[in-house]
């Protein structure tokens, strides 16, 4: 059964739920104050890049399940159910995250409401706020409308949004303990499809709902800077991580995945929600539960200070007039999204030291140039590496692995290559005459291993 559906945001999150939505076969209106992303969006065209988005947003603008708008009024008349999108940033100077658009969406659109509907939150956000917009929402709704609020967090990885919300692994309600009103039922209608799937919905409170995105953030990003950890012991001792993490990998009660080590983790949602979840554990008198993460954010941050160390090492001792060429500007592969990106923190750092530094990446050189203008861009791989005293691969995309060591030796000054992401295959460019350093791996001098490489298997 066909849905009328509002989102509210069209950023990230809230334009891939849009277009996803209407292809689960709903009617579906957009909304955002910003027009000029409203027009983009209108014309088929995805303000950021996301595989697959642009196909599912031009084939529902056709269909005509597909709207934008920037009016309250016309999202109040027209959809009986509403989901929140919109952004959740951190606070300037804090830990703790800034609500004003989810607040904003609450107080703009429940007045306007003339008949009973459903508001579900799918922005990440800190523990009790669903609680306190319930209690807001109440004030504001006229009198003889019934308004339910859930929350429905989200779980996209940028890359693989689509799939993750047509095809998710799990589905996370949560309702009001005391007064639920019919948000499971409207939710089972929303996602019919996906539960005639068998994908599970999981229902719980609100507070619960809440806490399993930031808790499931916060694991993710332990995880992660647990082996960057161990990539720091591994240097010292002389052992080598990859194989290491090749080894607890086959653990099941620890498994393989994100157990890769290398710069550490960026982006939109790890490092601030890690942030605010600290936050908002303060907040509630908890904050000793949560004092871990604290040391999770400073290893993160520490192999970025890693990577200048070594490449500073690497041209002699300082960067002083060196040439630097970083492969990488985006947080991950199959983005364009440079939001506390660890590749453009690196390059930043080694320019104010003297270098002169050119980057390439395949989508996010609008993104980068918008940061760090004073960086130079070039238009290709080859060209960033031209007359480089070190190469830096700092975003693991696919055409980075796949790079020729020969074709980009004839261009580079000095044959050394520094691997942010523990992803390419060091014997390879050894065997080309390049020295060869991975994060918590011995380097590999050009045409000889001195130690058994193994660890090659990515989970």
């Amino acid at each position: 059964m066909s849905c009328r559906i509002a989102v509210f945001g069209t950023g990230y999150l809230g334009a891939t739920h849009a277009a996803c939505m209407a292809e689960l076969g709903h009617e579906v209106l957009g909304v955002d104050v910003d027009v000029s992303k409203l027009a983009k969006l209108e014309a088929g065209e995805v303000p950021f890049y996301e595989p697959g988005l642009e196909e599912v947003l031009k084939r529902n603008l056709e269909s005509g399940r597909l709207r934008f708008t920037s009016s309250y009024r016309e999202a109040a008349d027209f959809a009986d159910i509403h989901f929140i999108g919109v952004g959740t940033p951190q606070r300037k100077g804090e830990y703790a995250a800034d609500l004003t658009y989810v607040d904003s969406v609450i107080e703009q659109l429940v007045p306007l409401l003339t008949r009973s509907t459903t508001i579900f939150g799918k922005s990440t956000v800190p523990v009790g706020t669903a609680q306190r917009l319930g209690a807001r929402m109440r004030q504001l709704v006229p009198a003889g409308v019934d308004v339910d609020l859930a929350w429905n967090p989200e779980f996209l990885r940028e890359g693989f949004a689509v799939q993750d919300t047509l095809h998710p692994d799990r589905l996370v309600l949560g309702v009001d303990s005391v007064d639920p009103g019919n948000a499971e039922d409207i939710a089972r209608l929303v996602y019919s499809d996906l539960l005639d799937e068998g994908i599970p919905l999981l229902v719980t409170d609100l507070a619960t709902a809440e806490l399993v995105k930031t808790a499931a953030n916060a694991f993710l990003a332990t995880k992660i800077s647990f082996i960057n950890a161990m990539a720091e012991v591994c240097e010292v001792a002389g052992a080598d991580v990859s194989v290491l993490a090749d080894a607890i990998g086959h653990d099941v009660r620890i498994g393989r995945r994100f157990l890769n080590a290398g710069i550490g983790f960026g982006g939109g949602c790890l490092p601030k929600d890690i942030r605010a979840f600290m936050a908002r554990a303060g907040e509630l008198g908890a904050d000793e539960a949560l004092t871990f993460l604290r040391e999770v954010d400073n290893i993160n941050m520490r192999r970025r200070t890693r990577m200048v160390e070594l490449t500073r090492e690497a041209v002699g001792g300082s960067l002083l007039g060196s040439r630097i060429a970083i492969l990488g500007a985006a947080f991950k592969p199959d983005s364009d999204d440079v939001r506390d990106s660890p590749a453009l923190n690196i390059a930043g750092q080694i320019q104010l030291q003297g270098a002169s530094v050119n980057v390439f990446d395949p989508k996010a050189m609008d993104n980068s140039r918008a940061i760090f203008p004073t960086l130079n861009y070039a238009s290709s791989s080859l060209e960033a590496c031209e007359g480089a005293d070190v190469v830096m691969v700092l975003t693991e995309w696919r055409e980075f692995k796949d790079l020729d060591p020969v074709e980009i030796g004839i261009v580079v000054r000095n044959r050394t290559i520094l691997d942010g992401r523990n992803c390419l295959d060091g014997s390879r460019w050894a065997n080309a005459g390049w020295r060869y350093r991975g994060l918590g791996r011995r380097p590999i001098e050009g045409g000889r291993d001195d130690h058994a490489e193994g660890g090659s298997a990515r989970a």
